[in-house]
């Protein structure tokens, strides 16, 4: 009969997350790990079988209990139309905050792909299907806030509201006020003016006057 396990997977996981987010999979120790999850080293590989198997758990609970509750909004059934700025807002509340990890070691999932662990096939899945979660999530926001854009403008602001969310993120670690600043240039972006919102504009008034034209006659 096997060992009945005294902790929680999860707990260890969200403990072992916070020193894997301070130094990455290549810095973080074993020692580290198991003075943060309060785990030895055997229960350790019993348990995840790997500190690679640790790290993979550290990053479902980064984006289950970090990322995606701040993408909620995005991600409703209705997305309302402040949705994207409350997001945005958001971000440059925490990334202005030096004491949250975010702003002290910027986002876990893209330091991961910068680093050399990030060509393991499954890590780079991971990436990708969270800048594509993220896209997808923004593009929606865009929508809602700016509906009279045509289908061409609204990819467009979703795609250059994400650069700069992704860019501000993986630089905030070593430049905060350029990592604010680049979320205060996407919210300016979502309420300028643009091209093809203003075509759209002056083409639904043209047709708007021909058709009253046309009724005179």
């Amino acid at each position: 009969m096997g060992r009945t396990r005294t902790f929680d997977e999860a707990d260890a996981a969200r403990s072992a997350l916070g020193v894997f987010w301070d130094h990455g999979f290549d810095g973080a120790a074993v020692p580290d790990l198991e003075q943060a999850t309060g785990l030895s080293r055997s229960s350790i590989y019993h348990s995840f079988g790997s500190k690679r198997g640790l790290f993979d758990a550290a990053v479902t609970t980064y984006l289950d209990q970090v990322v995606r509750p701040r993408l909620a909004p995005l991600q409703a059934q209705h997305v309302a139309s402040d949705a994207l700025a409350g997001y945005l807002h958001g971000l440059r509340r925490v990334m202005a905050d030096h004491a949250l990890p975010l702003a002290a070691h910027g986002c876990l999932l893209l330091n991961t792909a910068t680093s050399p662990i990030g060509a393991d096939d499954a890590l780079r899945d991971i990436v990708r299907d969270y800048r594509r979660e993220l896209a997808l999530a923004i593009a929606r926001g865009v929508e809602a806030a700016r509906p009279e854009l045509d289908s061409e403008a609204s990819a467009c602001l979703g795609t250059a509201c994400t650069a700069h969310v992704i860019a501000a993120m993986t630089l905030v670690r070593v430049d905060a006020e350029g990592a604010v600043a680049l979320l205060d240039n996407a919210l300016t972006l979502l309420t300028a003016p643009i091209a093809g919102a203003a075509r759209a504009s002056d083409d639904a008034a043209a047709h708007s006057s021909e058709r009253g034209m046309a009724g005179r006659r």
